[in-house]
């Protein structure tokens, strides 16, 4: 699953993959925020640990595993 932050005051947004479910990465960044904490964990499929600031969190967007089509459309 595709999980992109948006950061303030950065113009780039940290995208990468996730093995975690939307729902367990939308528990973990909103007790984050609920817990007023200083940043959240999040790690990808290859085990690289994303630490994120909450005080600077300007959007996450949680997408769903879609399989790719491979060919041409008619």
């Amino acid at each position: 699953m595709e999980v992109r932050i948006g950061i303030q005051n950065s113009g780039r947004e940290l995208a990468f993959e996730s093995a975690e479910s939307p729902a367990a990465v939308q528990k973990t960044i909103g007790d984050a925020i609920e817990k007023q904490s200083t940043h959240f964990t999040l790690t990808d499929e290859n085990g690289r640990l994303y630490l994120v600031p909450t005080a600077s969190l300007a959007y996450v967007e949680v997408g769903s595993e879609r399989t790719r089509r491979v060919g041409f459309v008619a």
